[in-house]
């Protein structure tokens, strides 16, 4: 399979903004595994401004547009020597790919970002792929990975998204905060109740929330692209995951008549 898994600031970090190591390393390992087993990844990864946060040791995610330039810029270098060492203990070859909004909505530049994920796949290289916080001023502003990595992993023709995140999966209501919220193991089409159900923003490091996963799963299954939402508190969930078991929401994708 072509997989494409987005792992979210909450899943790579720690509250403090430091990286998670133990987690870090865990997930790296089963994605270095998985693509011995030959199966083909792209990995979306956040986390660029909430471990620059950290290693500038600020006391918050930054509000100014500057501050979270600086930060990327900063936390992006560690992110991506993170990846390295780590999938080269494996020997796996990483590359990083910076994408701004102009990238996807421009006909020719989607194109050139397409060829170079499908080569680079072809090539047995692992693609890591985020939004270039660190120039594009309307991404950091509104822009979030969980859309980012619907946008790849349609453009990519992967046939399963992964988004792993600090929640199982769809709930009727917020399970942190309404005891009674059902768990949803399976969408198969997103009504307007399902989309309703996207509330609240996410992490203090991070900018997703529900709504913006909801989202990528309707560009994903319009593009025919089955997505799941599961925990990335144990990374290894991938392995079931990968071999169809009932963990977390997954969306099914719209199948073409």
């Amino acid at each position: 399979m072509r997989i494409a898994v987005k792992v979210g600031t909450s899943t790579l970090t720690h509250a403090t903004g430091q990286l998670n190591i133990r987690r870090v390393e865990t997930l790296c390992k089963t994605l270095a595994d998985l693509k011995n087993a030959g199966h083909e990844l792209l990995l979306i990864s956040s986390g660029a401004i909430g471990m620059g946060v950290g290693k500038l040791r600020l006391a918050q995610r930054p509000q100014d547009i500057a501050t979270k330039q600086a930060a990327a810029a900063v936390g992006q270098c560690e992110l991506m020597y993170v990846y390295d060492k780590l999938f080269g203990v494996y020997h796996h070859t990483v590359a990083q790919i910076l994408v701004t909004a102009e990238d996807i909505r421009d006909e020719q530049r989607a194109v050139h970002v397409q060829s170079t994920l499908q080569r680079l796949l072809e090539l047995g290289a692992l693609p890591i792929i985020n939004e270039n916080d660190t120039v594009a001023t309307d991404e950091i502003k509104v822009g979030d990975n969980d859309t980012l990595s619907a946008v790849v992993a349609s453009s990519a023709g992967a046939d399963l998204l992964v988004l792993l995140s600090d929640i199982d999966g769809l709930y009727t209501a917020d399970p942190r905060s309404c005891t009674d919220a059902a768990f949803i193991s399976c969408v198969t089409e997103l009504t307007p109740e399902i989309m309703a159900l996207g509330a609240g923003a996410g992490t203090s490091l991070g900018t997703g929330g529900m709504a913006t996963k909801l989202s990528a799963a309707q560009i994903a299954t319009q593009n025919g692209v089955d997505m799941v939402i599961a925990n990335g508190s144990d990374p290894r969930v991938l392995y079931e995951i990968v071999e169809g078991k009932a963990v977390g929401t997954r969306f099914v994708a719209v199948k073409e008549a």
